[in-house]
């Protein structure tokens, strides 16, 4: 039987390789199921799953709430577009409003997170009838034409090529740079508060204080692209209006990973300054919004809520720092939360390899030396006890 399974799990990854356009590299597992913070692959084989599938399995892996949320609503209509309304719809936008931050009252439901920052760019242009996006090196923000266009991170904006006019670049934590840039002709100021494929980046929480008195000064618009960071991720709600960047709520809020757990979604969090200034037909999707994505939606944030996942992600992260104290290898830990990035002498990538070896799921970053964990709100002391175990493995082999 083990043979048999083993020989199936082949064969899936060979129809991949045949059928599938290439894109990322993959790891070596034929995921089959999961739970929790827990996937198991169809060798049998069970792993702890630290990395979420780039950040989205907030809640766990098939989280019962949100399964059964799902399976009650596909059973009473699947999709319908915009051009309805719909109590699914309707709840979950008052769900997401009712734990954003107070200046935040509106939501538009999208796809993706790259579709969400085309929408916050396109939002802000319309508000201030400027051109110019201001973003950050380091920062990512999708690879859609102009999300892609406005991400300068390594290769990926070559990748966007030709790319679309008004995006300029500033150094992330540099006030100075970006008052060299902001003029009559900047819509936006658009940042990831916290830079996860860079390598899991903050700045000083004045920098973030300092972008909204310029945008304020300027009659700029500031965006927030919480993609990794909302959600429950960083222990608070979302970054905009935590005490990590000094209380700033920007003018939008760009969501998408786990704000479904799974099901594609995407959203934009705006103010009143920002709704005044569209009127129908101004945006539009045919999927955003749709009934399995929003019933998803209100199920994940009442998980979160009910299971006092934010108090968790706060405890759990304060014992997993204190636990890596006993490991001298590991240079720092940067980040919030359960956005963390650890970063060591030399490449992180051989030991995501190895800890792999070891059924354990991590991430790597742009940023060679840093090791990314972007686990699921659930976990617990009893898993970072493995975590670390597995690690000083890692580092004494």
């Amino acid at each position: 039987m083990a043979t048999e399974t083993q020989s199936t799990s082949k064969d899936v990854a060979a129809i991949e390789e045949r059928y599938q356009l290439a894109t990322y590299k993959k790891m070596p597992i034929v995921a089959e199921r999961g739970s929790g913070v827990w996937l198991y692959s169809g060798d049998g084989e069970k792993y702890l799953d630290l990395y979420g599938g780039h950040a989205v399995a907030g809640t766990g892996h098939s989280h019962p709430h949100v399964v059964a949320a799902i399976k009650a609503q596909a059973e009473k209509l699947l999709f319908y577009s915009n051009l309805v309304y719909s109590e699914a719809r309707a709840l979950a936008a008052a769900k997401l409003i009712s734990v954003a931050p107070s200046e935040l009252t509106k939501a538009f439901f999208c796809n993706s997170g790259t579709e969400a920052n085309e929408n916050a760019m396109r939002m802000a242009r319309m508000a201030t009838g400027r051109e110019n996006i201001i973003t950050f090196s380091g920062g990512f923000h999708g690879r859609t034409a102009d999300a892609i266009s406005a991400t300068f991170l390594g290769k990926y904006r070559e990748l966007g090529r030709p790319n679309v006019p008004g995006h300029l670049e500033a150094e992330f934590g540099n006030i100075e740079s970006v008052y060299v840039l902001a003029d009559e002709t900047v819509a936006a100021i658009m940042l990831e508060p916290i830079q996860s494929m860079a390598g899991v980046r903050m700045a000083s929480p004045g920098f973030y204080q300092s972008l909204r008195e310029l945008c304020d000064e300027h009659g700029i618009i500031l965006i927030y692209d919480e993609v990794q960071s909302g959600v429950g991720r960083t222990g608070d709600w979302f970054f905009a209006g935590s005490e990590a960047g000094s209380h700033v709520v920007p003018d939008i809020i760009t969501l998408a990973k786990a704000l479904g757990s799974g099901i594609p979604v995407g959203a934009c969090l705006v103010t009143d300054r920002i709704s005044a200034s569209i009127k129908e037909n101004d945006l539009g999707t045919t999927f955003g919004g749709g009934m399995i994505a929003m019933a998803a939606v209100s199920a994940t944030l009442e998980a979160i809520e009910n299971e006092g996942m934010l108090e968790n992600v706060r405890a759990v992260e304060k014992y997993l720092r204190h636990r890596l104290k006993e490991i001298p290898y590991i240079v720092s830990v940067r980040g919030r939360g359960f956005l963390l990035g650890l970063e060591f002498p030399d490449k992180a990538a051989t030991m995501h390899k190895a800890l792999l070896d070891r059924r354990i799921i991590t991430g790597t970053s742009s940023d060679p030396n840093v090791l990314r964990l972007l686990p699921p709100l659930c976990l617990k002391t009893g898993d970072i006890d493995l975590f670390v175990v597995k690690l000083k493995e890692v580092v004494n082999a």
